[in-house]
C-alpha cells in the first residue's frame, strides 16, 4: 500500500506544521506560505468532496485539469500544484481558494459559448491564486490554526455562492463583518484581469473571450430584474474595468480560435444530465435533423448516451458506429478517449465481456490516463474475476491519482476477492479519509490490524492509525 496519500492528508493538521503559522495579529504578518496555503486548499476540499455539490464525474474534472494546466505552464507559478473541479450547481459561477484549488459550477461551462471563453475565467481564477488573494483575505482574519482558516475558507465560498446564507454559514463570526470580506475588492480584480489576459494570449486562446463574456453576463443581468449572476457579485465589475479590458484587447487582431472536441462533449454531458433519457433522446434527434444545430459530433454523442440510458442498445451501437464515423471526418476529433469511454459502455450492455474486455485492453494501451476508462475497465475485470490484474491496474493508476476515492473502492474489491483483508481493509481506510470520514477510516485500519500481517505492514498500520487520531485530535480543537 503507497503510504503517500495519508502523509499528505497529514499535513492538513497543525502539528504538522509546527511553529511556522505567522501570528495572525500582527498586521504585518498578513500572507501565509506557499504551503499554508496549500494545506487550508486541502483541508477545505476534504468538505467540499464530501458535499453533494461536488460534481463527481472524472472526464469532467479530468478535461477542467487539462485546459486548466494548459493555462497554469503560462502562468507566474507555472510550478506549482493546481487542482480544477467541477460543481453541480447551475448558477453562473467559479471560485479559487488557497493553494491553488478551483472550481467551475455546472452553470458557467453552459453558459460560456466558446472554449476561450472557459479559458479565459479559468486564467482570471489562476491569477487569484498567484497572486495570493484569498489567501490575503483569510490570512487577515483572527484565527489561530489552519482547521479554523479552512472552515473559513468553506464559509467565504458558501455565501458569496448564496449571500442571504451568510449568517448561517459563517458560524461563531459577525455576518455583517464577515460579508464586506467576501469579494474581491477593484484592485483584485484588475490585476487578475490583467495576468488573466496574459495567461490567456500566452495559452493561444482568443483574448477578445474574456471582454465577449462579461458583456454578455451583463446584458443577462439586466434581464434578470436586477438579480445577478453569481459571477458578477463575486467578481465586481465597474465600467472602468470593462473598459480597461477592452482597450487592452482591442488593440490586437480578432483570431478565431477553435474548440476542442473534448470541450463540447463535456457541456453535452452536462446538458444531457439535466434531462430524463426520453427528453434527452428527443432533444438530441432534434439537433441531428433537419434543424440541424450545434456541433454534430458532440450531439450524436449525447444521443448514444440518453440511448443507453433507456436501454435502446441496439440503436445506441448503431449510432456509436456513426458516431466514429463522424469524428474521424474531423481532423482535430480524433482519437477521443470520452468517445472510446462511451464505446466501451455501449460494449457491456451487449453483454460480451470477452469481446468488452479486449476492446477494454487496447483503450486503455491508447488512453492510459483516462480515469472513466479505467473505472469501467477495473470494473468489468472484477466482474470477470480477474481481481488480480485488476489490482495491479489500480495500483499503477493511484500513483497518478493519489487521492482517487474510486480507484481505492475498486482496489478494496479487488483484494477481497483475493482474500487479502489486511489490504482490503487498508485501501478502504485511504478511501475514508480521502473523503474526510476520519472515525470510519480508523475503523477499516483496526479491521486491517485484526486481519495480520507482516511486521512492515503493522507498522506502517500503527503509523496511519496515529497521524489520523492526530488529525482527530486536531480537527476538535477551536
Amino acid at each position: 500500500m503507497n503510504k503517500l496519500p495519508l502523509l499528505l492528508l497529514l499535513c492538513f493538521s497543525p502539528c504538522a506544521v509546527g511553529d511556522g503559522l505567522p501570528d495572525l495579529g500582527d498586521i504585518s504578518q498578513t500572507v501565509l506560505t506557499p504551503l499554508q496555503e496549500r494545506q487550508i486548499g486541502q483541508q477545505s476540499m476534504l468538505q467540499i468532496r464530501a458535499s453533494r455539490q461536488f460534481l463527481d464525474d472524472a472526464e469532467i474534472n479530468d478535461y477542467l485539469n487539462q485546459l486548466g494546466y494548459r493555462l497554469v505552464e503560462n502562468s507566474a507559478e507555472p510550478g506549482q500544484s493546481f487542482e480544477f473541479f467541477a460543481i453541480n450547481d447551475y448558477n453562473i459561477n467559479a471560485f479559487a481558494m488557497p493553494g491553488g484549488f478551483i472550481g467551475v459550477n455546472s452553470g458557467l461551462l453552459l453558459t460560456v459559448q466558446s472554449e476561450s471563453e472557459l479559458a479565459a475565467v479559468l486564467s482570471h481564477e489562476i491569477a487569484h491564486v498567484t497572486q495570493h488573494h484569498l489567501a490575503r483575505i483569510i490570512a487577515g482574519q483572527q484565527s489561530d490554526g489552519l482547521a479554523s482558516m479552512a472552515a473559513l475558507a468553506i464559509a467565504i465560498l458558501a455565501a458569496r455562492n448564496n449571500p442571504q446564507a451568510a449568517e448561517a454559514a459563517i458560524v461563531s463570526m459577525q455576518a455583517r463583518t464577515m460579508q464586506k470580506r467576501l469579494d474581491f475588492t477593484r484592485t483584485h480584480e484588475q490585476e487578475a484581469d490583467r495576468i488573466g489576459l496574459d495567461i490567456l494570449q500566452k495559452s493561444n486562446f482568443s483574448i477578445h473571450a474574456m471582454p465577449e463574456f462579461l458583456n454578455r453576463l451583463q446584458r443577462a443581468t439586466q434581464l434578470l430584474e436586477g438579480h445577478a449572476p453569481s459571477y458578477l457579485r463575486t467578481h465586481p465589475i465597474t465600467g472602468d474595468r470593462v473598459a480597461d479590458i477592452e482597450n487592452r484587447v482591442y488593440k490586437l487582431p480578432y483570431r478565431l480560435v477553435p474548440d476542442s472536441l473534448n470541450f463540447q462533449l463535456v457541456r453535452t454531458k452536462l446538458i444531457a444530465a439535466q434531462k430524463t433519457a426520453p427528453d434527452a433522446i428527443a432533444y438530441f434527434n432534434d439537433a441531428l435533423g433537419a434543424q440541424k444545430h450545434g456541433n454534430p459530433v458532440a450531439q450524436r454523442y449525447g444521443l448514444v448516451g440518453a440511448l443507453l440510458r433507456n436501454n435502446e442498445v441496439n440503436r445506441a451501437a448503431q449510432e456509436l458506429a456513426v458516431l466514429r464515423i463522424q469524428a474521424k471526418s474531423y481532423p482535430l476529433y480524433r482519437n477521443s478517449p470520452m468517445i472510446e469511454t462511451l464505446a466501451g459502455q455501449v460494449k457491456r450492455a451487449e453483454k460480451n465481456d470477452a469481446a468488452a474486455l479486449a476492446f477494454y485492453r487496447t483503450a486503455v494501451e491508447n488512453f492510459p490516463q483516462h480515469r472513466a476508462l479505467i473505472y469501467d475497465y477495473a470494473d468489468l475485470l472484477l466482474q470477470n474475476s480477474h481481481a488480480e490484474t485488476a489490482s495491479q491496474l489500480l495500483t499503477e493508476q493511484l500513483v497518478r491519482h493519489p487521492s482517487d476515492v474510486k480507484l481505492y473502492d475498486l482496489q478494496a474489491r479487488a483484494y477481497a476477492m483475493q482474500n487479502k483483508r489486511l489490504e482490503q481493509h487498508h485501501a478502504q481506510a485511504y478511501s475514508y479519509a480521502w473523503q474526510g470520514n476520519l472515525y470510519a477510516a480508523i475503523e477499516q485500519l483496526e479491521l486491517a490490524k485484526q486481519a495480520g500481517g507482516s511486521f512492515y505492514q503493522l507498522s506502517t498500520l500503527e503509523s496511519d492509525l496515529r497521524e489520523l487520531r492526530e488529525m482527530l485530535e486536531a480537527r476538535g480543537k477551536p
